[in-house]
């Protein structure tokens, strides 16, 4: 019976799944979370804060450990640990920055740089970033890149007796220079268009028709983290309240509230140029006011976004001219950059032409792409 030769092709097919096995427990990028409780992660570093480390583990998905829970961390990868109170604003600044591989208790951090590792107390700890992510974060950035937001479409057809068609669209984008959340920013731009349209249509009846739309356009300076000046420029059509066009041009200060991963608040106020053309024959308006607002954006687990923005145009020289608007907006992730936005507006104008409502409300179901 020959068995030298299975014996031998044996032999290798074990040798060779030992070398496989080897090489995957020896694969660059693998890190290791070991919680105070002895419960052990396998995965990848995220960031980290002087507060916490998000970790996203191969089994239970990402997740965000306070220091005082972390036994032990190991990535083999490079992070860049920038000190509390450092300031980063141009590449050169980046020299003084500690950057490699790394290894953490809950009491400190250590970055595995030449000739000597670096430790740092992790409640002196900034923020913890990638490599890749804390280079490309001092690139140029051209006008035409870093815009974030997305893109929203939805339509609606009946064809019977009546013939009915209601379509939405909208364009939402943010640009921050420079994009990186764990940077100061020093400048943003803001664009935003949406309308919506129907008509409905029976013969014997007169058509009825609904045409809206926004578009704003504003750019931010910030002055520090918080307080940031502006000037914007918004015009806005409602046929169902009468008002051909309204123009607003001015300019003022904005403050951050708060500002963190996964939430900002804002508060702005400004002054204001308002020219309000109605359909009716003569109504025109020349406005000097300001324009009182607030916005929050909150990213819940799972990717969902939540946009939420209100304000108050109140004019001087005629003070019952004023007009408000709020709206919400609720994005849910489907299939890679495409999601389902549902989303309500409320408009007020407290002078339309007489036989329109001061009140418009519009409620939006669509497709969206998201940018980034």
């Amino acid at each position: 019976m020959q068995t030298k030769p299975v014996t031998s092709l044996l032999c290798l097919a074990i040798a060779a799944a030992c070398q496989l096995l080897g090489q995957a427990a020896a694969k660059p990028g693998t890190d290791v979370l070991v919680l105070a409780n002895g419960e052990k992660l396998i995965g990848h570093l995220e960031r980290a804060t002087d507060t916490s480390v998000v970790f996203k583990s191969d089994t239970a998905g990402e997740v965000t450990v306070k220091w005082s829970a972390v036994a032990e961390l190991h990535s083999s990868d490079k992070f860049a640990a920038i000190p509390k109170g450092v300031k980063l604003r141009h590449k050169e600044d980046t020299a003084a920055i500690p950057q490699g591989p790394v290894s953490a208790t809950a009491e400190n951090l250590e970055i595995q740089t030449p000739p000597q590792p670096k430790t740092t107390p992790t409640t002196d700890i900034g923020n913890v970033v990638d490599e890749a992510s804390f280079e490309h974060a001092f690139e140029h950035v051209s006008l035409w890149q870093g815009w974030k937001g997305g893109a929203t479409a939805g339509i609606a057809l009946t064809e019977a007796t009546q013939k009915s068609r209601n379509i939405t669209a909208g364009i939402n984008l943010v640009r921050s220079v420079p994009d990186a959340t764990w940077l100061d920013t020093r400048s943003r731009t803001i664009f935003g268009f949406n309308e919506a349209y129907g008509k409905v249509s029976q013969p014997g009846y007169a058509d009825v028709k609904t045409s809206l739309y926004h578009l704003g356009l504003e750019q931010d300076w910030f002055l520090n983290p918080r307080l940031y000046g502006f000037v914007h420029a918004g015009l806005d059509h409602n046929f169902s309240q009468g008002l051909r066009l309204q123009q607003v041009y001015g300019g003022g200060l904005g403050f951050v509230v708060f500002k963190k991963t996964s939430q900002e608040l804002d508060f702005k106020a400004s002054l204001d140029y308002i020219n309000q053309r109605f359909y009716a024959p003569g109504s025109t308006n020349s406005l000097i006011g300001s324009v009182f607002s607030e916005s929050y954006t909150r990213t819940f687990a799972h990717g969902i976004l939540f946009n939420e923005a209100a304000g108050l145009t109140q004019p001087w020289n005629v003070t019952s001219a004023y007009s408000a608007f709020a709206s919400a907006a609720l994005t849910f992730p489907v299939y890679h950059r495409l999601g389902l936005t549902l989303g309500a507006l409320d408009n007020f104008l407290n002078n339309p032409p007489p036989g329109f409502r001061k009140n418009s409300f519009q409620f939006t179901a669509g497709a969206t792409y998201s940018f980034q």
